[in-house]
């Protein structure tokens, strides 16, 4: 899609031109996050942005107010409020639809619903399935190494790894993972109809109602069985209860699958990198290392978006009541101020404050087993592959920028 003109911003913006938001990538560097966001770091860390429908949300990038914002009281996530900056056309007219879900609540409406979504996803909990995790691996990577080559790291190691392990969490079958994984990808993409948007979450809706309700009469030791049980009680609505488990399974593969393959990428691309995570048999540099690469990439590109509750004085800006606010996820992780040279991949950079999984009472809830599937598939990958290699040339890659989570269609890799 091509973008609008650059215009005269109002006065109260703090700048003299509106930067066209999201941006366009440099073909060159297509891990790092837009030059035009970058630069918006030298006029401060607040500005106005245009989006896709023409309104000028505010934009902040800095690392510091990024934290402020997000943990602010007076901004709110709902989405179905005029004025909120949604990312894509269909979100936009799809949101009067949306029943209440962790990303669209505020206060305790968001406590409530965040509170039945913790206990599977604790960190103990995470950490005991790291054997698991190890073992799937190491199996999808024999499979690998027993076929032919080039292989598509995607649909040999990034997709099954996540898939199986959020199936297993929430008690989906596996056998379903082509039914699951077509649908999410329509619900990541960003230029889609609604209706488009509708059928897959409808798809996706019957198909985990069927699960919730065969759960309530036969319960079993997972997450769906968890959520069945508090519908019965009275304690979630159905609605919510499907919408939780949507959120967990398409979240719960989607972006760490995204991540497997980019990361892997960008490891390829900086051979010294890949070199020092091959070589280390300590599991905290491995953990140091993901970091970096969360850091440096932040598959949720196109940020958080909120919407002011009430006039918001802020970094010297006044953010009146019923603003929208666009929270650039990459720029704060690329904030110079925050990550000198931010440019730079340093797998020993201590960079665990970064915002990849974003900041305040939103975080991501599966955090801790993102991270735990990062650190046991590149820990393994490059010390059983030490040959790894791109099985195409680097431009040959097809980049992920219509996609609501950044990554790679297709990794070709070969050894």
């Amino acid at each position: 899609m091509a973008e609008a003109p650059i215009e005269e911003v109002a006065p109260d913006a703090g700048t003299a031109e509106i930067f066209d938001y999201p941006g366009e990538r440099d073909g060159k560097c297509p891990f790092a996050p837009p030059a035009g966001l970058l630069a918006l770091h030298d006029q401060g860390p607040v500005s106005r942005a245009r989006i896709w429908d023409g309104s000028t949300p505010w934009l902040v990038t800095g690392h510091a107010a990024q934290r402020r914002i997000l943990s602010d009281p007076r901004v709110s996530s709902n989405d179905k409020q005029p004025g909120f900056p949604h990312p894509t056309q269909a979100q936009s007219e799809n949101a009067p639809h949306h029943p209440l879900t962790i990303f669209n609540a505020d206060g305790a409406d968001h406590t409530r619903i965040r509170r039945t979504m913790t206990s599977p996803f604790t960190r103990n909990r995470m950490e005991k399935l790291r054997p698991e995790i190890q073992r799937f691996t190491d199996e999808l990577i024999d499979q690998m190494l027993a076929g032919p080559k080039p292989v598509d790291l995607n649909t040999a190691l990034s997709l099954p790894l996540p898939s199986l392990m959020i199936c297993a969490l929430l008690g989906v079958p596996y056998e379903d993972h082509e039914f699951f994984q077509e649908h999410a990808a329509v619900a990541n993409k960003r230029v889609k109809t609604a209706e488009d948007d509708r059928v897959a979450m409808e798809a996706l809706g019957g198909y985990l109602t069927g699960l919730l309700q065969a759960r309530t009469d036969n319960p079993s030791d997972d997450v769906l069985s968890d959520f069945a049980g508090r519908v019965k009680a009275g304690e979630l609505e159905l609605s919510e209860a499907v919408m939780l488990c949507m959120i967990l399974l398409i979240a719960g593969h989607e972006t760490s699958a995204n991540m497997i393959t980019l990361g892997t990428a960008l490891l390829l691309e900086n051979p010294g990198q890949a070199a020092r995570l091959r070589e280390s048999d300590d599991p905290k540099f491995v953990a140091n290392a993901v970091e970096e690469v969360l850091r440096y990439l932040t598959i949720p590109h196109l940020g958080q978006r909120r919407i002011a509750a009430e006039d918001i004085e802020f970094e010297g800006e006044t953010i009146r009541a019923g603003e929208g606010i666009v929270v650039p996820l990459p720029a704060g992780n690329w904030d110079p101020v925050a990550f000198p040279e931010p440019e730079r991949l340093d797998l020993g950079r201590e960079a665990k404050h970064h915002h990849t999984f974003s900041w305040g009472i939103h975080q991501c809830i599966g955090q801790q087993l993102a991270r735990i599937e990062l650190q046991v598939v590149y820990g393994t990958l490059f010390r059983r592959i030490p040959t790894l290699a791109l099985g195409v040339p680097r431009d040959e890659l097809e980049f992920k920028g219509d996609s609501l989570a950044y990554g790679i269609y297709e990794l070709p890799v070969t050894w």
